[in-house]
């Protein structure tokens, strides 16, 4: 592909620009080099587990006893959380109609057609932020975790994403390396959940209905897994679980795609997928210099949704985020899907 092409998400209906031809642009900033500096001092390392709050889950082979060594993963509530506990809000601490609250759309056109609707409503974001520690040793990038230690930490993302079956929406998330986001360079994930479902996974999720409906049952994402498969240029590998692709219209260089061969609504209640990722991040990092620095998420079923088709997404950290993404949410990538593709069919093992 020479020229620059406009691709829409199947899942989200959003536009990515694919333009090639800007990787050859000269280049005097980048993003920096990640240099971790090591186990000295970090919380999350066997051994340190007073230096964080009291553990919340653990998994503890041998019975040991919480807040000690023992452990394969850990999770804590984070120190500075982005939601917080109905029971620690402080009251009065809120602004405008609980109307305006109850909209997944717009909630000024949730106002009473006779009232004035308000413009400022806000309330205390509640809910439940944790971090779950991937490993006792201080390995830095999920490449790095040997498949038992990938299997152990995917089984307890899940694991906690069951503990919060309650919140409308669940979001796992993980960051590797200062220009993700990450602040402690010691393998973990976060969870956070939401007592709302966000505006991207709900568009999703009407797209998953509309496609369901026009077919008459038929899944999004597994129509687009099994045309995927067929043409066989941006899938990257494939296991009797799930199949790895660079998604059509990908958002990032080397996005990818971990997607379940048979659709399964909510990744919380099913084991699949630990393998794949373990080989699909080696490979990656094996064509990164330097320490791979990246986004993954995880897209599942909100609560109560039994339409969906979960999928686990990650992209390494190459490039900056200019004002045209910032200014219109239109994602510029240098690297097609189909290249990123190629090389990984090569580098994976």
């Amino acid at each position: 592909m020479a020229s620059p092409e406009i691709r829409i998400d199947q899942l989200t209906g959003a536009r990515v620009l694919l333009t090639p031809g800007r990787a050859e642009r000269p280049d005097q900033f980048g993003l920096s080099p990640w240099q971790p500096s090591g186990p000295e001092g970090c919380p999350f390392c066997e051994g340190n587990e007073s230096a964080t709050p009291p553990e919340i889950e653990a998994d503890r082979p041998d019975g040991s006893a919480p807040d000690g060594p023992g452990w394969r993963t850990r999770t804590i509530p984070n120190l500075f959380p982005a939601l917080i506990p109905e029971f620690e809000v402080e009251t009065g601490n809120e602004s405008g109609p609980e109307a305006a609250f109850a909209s997944s759309a717009d909630p000024l056109l949730a106002s009473s057609r006779r009232a004035e609707p308000d413009l400022f409503s806000s309330r205390p974001a509640v809910g439940h932020h944790e971090v779950i520690v991937n490993a006792p040793r201080h390995v830095v990038s999920l490449a790095e975790l040997d498949p038992d230690e990938t299997a152990a930490a995917m089984a307890a993302w899940r694991s906690r994403m069951r503990a919060h079956a309650d919140a409308p929406y669940v979001q796992l998330i993980l960051n590797q390396g200062p220009d993700s986001g990450a602040s402690i360079e010691h393998t973990h994930a976060q969870l956070g959940a939401t007592p709302f479902v966000p505006a991207a996974v709900a568009r999703e999720r009407e797209r998953f209905n509309a496609y369901r409906e026009r077919t008459a049952g038929a899944s999004l994402l597994g129509e687009v897994l099994r045309e995927e498969i067929r043409r066989g240029d941006r899938l990257v590998a494939i296991d009797e679980e799930v199949a790895l692709i660079c998604p059509w219209a990908s958002r990032f260089p080397f996005e990818m795609r971990l997607v379940p061969r048979r659709p399964e609504p909510s990744f919380e209640e099913g084991d699949s997928g630990a393998s794949m990722l373990h080989r699909a991040v080696a490979a990656l990092s094996s064509l990164v210099e330097g320490e791979l620095q990246m986004n993954l998420w995880v897209k599942t079923a909100p609560r109560g949704v039994e339409h969906f088709h979960w999928h686990l997404d990650f992209a390494p950290r190459l490039e900056p985020t200019s004002s045209f993404e910032m200014a219109t949410g239109v994602d510029i990538n240098v690297v097609t899907p189909e290249a990123a593709a190629e090389k990984m069919r090569e580098a994976i093992a």
